[in-house]
């Protein structure tokens, strides 16, 4: 992801780049006609990632404390659900019920100091 300047209408403003810090997560809504999903955006090793807030085994929030998603040695995003651990940046399940599958990456970028988020292909 990188800084790039202008503001896509199709893109909404999830954050301030600077809220999200080293092994921080945020959660955010993306607008959907039908309902509104839940994402969340994690800074790891000092990238921003975006995943939707939906386990890839069953289709539940993760977050195990209210927008809590990494583990404690923050290498890792956990379902709180059935343990799933996801690495951060490409969002594949390394271990647990969901293992081989992926979260749904959420398309982010920084413009001019705020992180702003597309919808994924998949949810449209």
């Amino acid at each position: 992801m990188t800084e790039q300047s202008g503001h896509d209408p199709d893109e909404v403003i999830v954050a301030q780049a600077n809220e999200v810090t080293p092994g921080t997560t945020k959660k955010f809504m993306l607008p959907l006609p039908d309902a509104p999903v839940e994402a969340f955006v994690v800074n790891f090793e000092g990238e921003l990632h975006a995943w939707v807030n939906r386990c890839r085994h069953v289709p539940l929030t993760m977050d195990w404390v209210e927008n809590r998603f990494l583990d404690e040695s923050g290498t890792h995003i956990v379902c709180a659900t059935h343990g799933a651990m996801y690495e951060p940046n490409t969002g594949e399940c390394i271990a647990g019920p969901a293992f081989g599958r992926s979260l749904i990456r959420v398309p982010i970028r920084v413009a001019h100091g705020q992180v702003l988020a597309r919808i994924p292909e998949e949810l449209r």
